[in-house]
């Protein structure tokens, strides 16, 4: 004897029956056929550069691993990192002036960012070059400085090139990350006895860091392929110059381009991962996602019994 219950549930297995043997459509056909052609249009090239003599592969896998261009490549690193080091250290200091209330300071600070982001690198970079040119010594009144030495130092006047001009910008993406700070945050740092360092390096800094180092990552990363323009001042020492001078020797080009090209990738993925930890490690604490630990202390301060609250594998219980 079949009860109701029984009844219904056979009546709604018969009617999803047909609908379960029915296609299930394939949803946005548009994306999935321009993936087919772009992919497409990827093995297309590959096989096609394959198989291009003009690649010149040959010379390519010859000079991949060449002692000179990894000698160049350390090179480059090193003008990154120095650079990246003044611009740094000189942006900071230039953001603090130009939120400084004073107006001959905010006016100097507004005078160096004109300049440095109104003007081509590639200029200043030439500029730097001809410097030694205008400039032989330096009459300070009780001594004259001889200056020649120091202005052939292409190495140094390329990282100085570099690193005034990254300044500029570093300057207003260190000053948009501590005014993104709410002004709350120093006030209660203020009103807890903290003094003005104190409260910057407390309070401000570990806050402000979450929006500087973004774009700050992007910038040193943009800063490693800005080292190909060097060759303006003119060093040639680094990766692009020393692949374009064994290319002007060989009278082959592209594939000492395309050298450059794999050691510029290879450097710039290591520094992105670089970048995704450094962003994760500021990023503690920004996530609303509370930890076991902290779930457990807020449910002491409820008065819930520890009990009801599970520890984490990695947490001890206090």
């Amino acid at each position: 004897m079949s009860t109701p219950n029984a009844s219904i549930a056979s009546d709604a297995t018969q009617r999803r029956r047909p609908t379960e043997n029915k296609a299930i459509p394939l949803r946005h056909p548009g994306r999935w056929i321009a993936a087919v052609i772009l992919a497409g249009l990827v093995v297309w090239f590959i096989i096609s550069a394959a198989q291009n003599e003009a690649y010149h592969w040959d010379t390519y896998f010859q000079y991949l691993l060449d002692t000179r261009i990894a000698k160049a490549a350390m090179h480059t690193i090193a003008l990154t990192i120095l650079a990246m080091i003044i611009g740094v250290v000189l942006g900071a200091i230039v953001a603090v002036l130009r939120m400084s209330p004073n107006p001959v300071l905010q006016g100097v600070a507004w005078l160096f960012l004109w300049i440095f982001r109104g003007t081509p690198v590639y200029v200043q970079l030439v500029f730097w070059g001809l410097l030694s040119s205008l400039y032989q010594s330096i009459n300070v009144g009780f001594a004259e400085i001889n200056l020649e030495q120091v202005l052939q130092n292409a190495f140094m006047l390329a990282v100085l090139g570099l690193g005034l001009n990254e300044a500029a910008y570093m300057a207003e993406i260190v000053r948009a990350g501590i005014q993104a700070v709410p002004e709350g945050q120093s006030e209660a740092s203020k009103a807890l006895g903290m003094t003005w360092g104190q409260n910057m390096r407390r309070t401000v800094m570990p806050q402000a860091m979450r929006i500087i180092i973004p774009p700050a990552g992007n910038e040193f990363i943009s800063l490693l392929k800005t080292t190909s323009l060097v060759i303006a001042v003119p060093y040639a020492a680094e990766l692009y110059g020393r692949a374009t001078d064994i290319s002007n020797s060989l009278f082959q080009p592209v594939p000492l381009l395309l050298v450059a090209a794999t050691w510029y990738l290879v450097i710039t993925s290591i520094l992105m991962v670089a970048q995704f930890y450094v962003e994760r490690y500021f990023s503690r604490g920004s996530s609303r996602q509370l930890t076991q630990r902290q779930l457990a202390a807020l449910a002491d301060a409820e008065g819930v019994p520890p009990r009801n609250i599970t520890v984490g594998p990695n947490e001890k219980k206090d």
